[in-house]
């Protein structure tokens, strides 16, 4: 079951009442007691949600090193074609796959005496694969790289929402929640009240480290179990209130 949750106690505000005594009398013309504002105070909440997530963007590639640029682009080319219909025999579409690099790049030696000296090309291809079954992405990841042979580089993989939508909604309301507690907080220790929201601001929040999709080493040898968990969607908001007398 996907869990929100707020900060708890990781707000910060702050109280602006210029001029402003709890408890004293209305001055002449200004009203109702319990009406009229009497400063603001300043708040800013945060919160998260966790689900599940339904999208892995996986980076790999292929390095091919080779006498000359023809022959190590040539393979770099064929290898990359492997990976990408290994991954294609496992469901993936043709919009999902995408190179993302493309190089070549002379190979360089230094010798005492000689100074440097091209010793061959290396030329490397990179692609960008959207996996929508992380649950299955093992077996395609595992044939993918066999499929490049040692010319393959995995470069890492990310676990994300394919819409976040529904999970942001939720770590917004745990932020608003996180907000108006502390808002209440600081208006009972002012001897007033919370009155109309004057404004809301929408933060980027900051973010403590990412954690990668946990893996662990399956039977057999051949593969590598990828287990997706949960992802946190978090966010932030900064919320402005007018303080009232207590009625």
């Amino acid at each position: 079951m996907a869990a929100d949750s707020g900060s708890g106690g990781g707000a910060r505000g702050g109280v602006g009442v210029p001029g402003y005594q709890p408890g004293a009398a209305d001055s002449p013309g200004n009203g109702s007691r319990g009406t009229e504002p009497r400063g603001t105070v300043t708040v800013t909440g945060t919160g998260s949600a966790d689900a599940a997530p339904d999208l892995m963007v996986v980076s790999i590639g292929v390095e091919c090193r080779a006498e000359s640029v023809e022959a190590a682009y040539s393979r770099a080319g064929a290898g990359s074609d492997a990976v990408a219909s290994a991954f294609r025999r496992h469901g993936v579409e043709g919009a999902d796959i995408r190179t993302a690099a493309l190089n070549v790049r002379a190979d360089m030696t230094w010798r005492e005496g000689g100074g440097q000296r091209v010793t061959g090309y290396v030329a490397a291809c990179t692609l960008t694969i959207r996996l929508r079954a992380p649950g299955s992405a093992s077996a395609a990841i595992s044939e993918a790289v066999g499929a490049g042979g040692n010319d393959v580089r995995l470069n890492g993989l990310e676990l994300t929402f394919s819409d976040d939508a529904a999970v942001r909604a939720r770590a917004r309301e745990a932020a608003w929640l996180d907000a108006a507690s502390t808002a209440r907080q600081y208006a009972q220790l002012a001897s007033a009240r919370l009155g109309r929201v004057l404004s809301i601001a929408d933060n980027v929040p900051v973010q403590g480290p990412v954690p990668l999709a946990r893996m662990q080493r399956a039977a057999s040898v051949e593969q590598v179990a990828v287990e997706p968990g949960d992802s946190t969607v978090a966010a932030a908001i900064t919320v402005v209130w007018e303080l009232q007398d207590l009625t």
